[in-house]
């Protein structure tokens, strides 16, 4: 099983309302069309990096104390296709996140 991500949608992030130069809909079939593996979270309390998306380690980068890294503020296409590339290339524990989102990892909130 390779890397995953959950996406936030919910409350704030992928609402028009707090980005409404971005189109969600698009962002998520993007993400599905690349990614085999896209959960969607109603809100996972990081609204201040808003659209939020964590990219879980895979269950042997996990078992070898991989953890789930947080990226913030997915607002354009280069970061969407940052998140997708590190997905392929492994995701955290196996590959280094690509330039395109490296500055956007936040931390994971308490």
């Amino acid at each position: 099983m390779t890397a995953r991500i959950t996406v936030c949608r919910g409350c704030c992030c992928g609402t028009e309302r707090k980005h409404p130069d971005v189109d969600h809909d698009r962002q998520l079939d993007l993400l599905r069309s690349r990614l085999a593996t896209v959960k969607v979270a109603d809100c996972l309390d990081a609204c201040e990096v808003s659209n939020v998306v964590v990219v879980q380690p895979s269950p042997s980068a996990r078992a070898a104390g991989a953890k789930p890294v947080w990226v913030g503020s997915i607002l354009d296409d280069e970061a969407l296709h940052g998140v997708a590339d590190w997905v392929d290339a492994g995701g955290p524990g196996v590959a280094a996140p690509p330039s395109a989102i490296a500055d956007l990892i936040v931390a994971t909130p308490k």
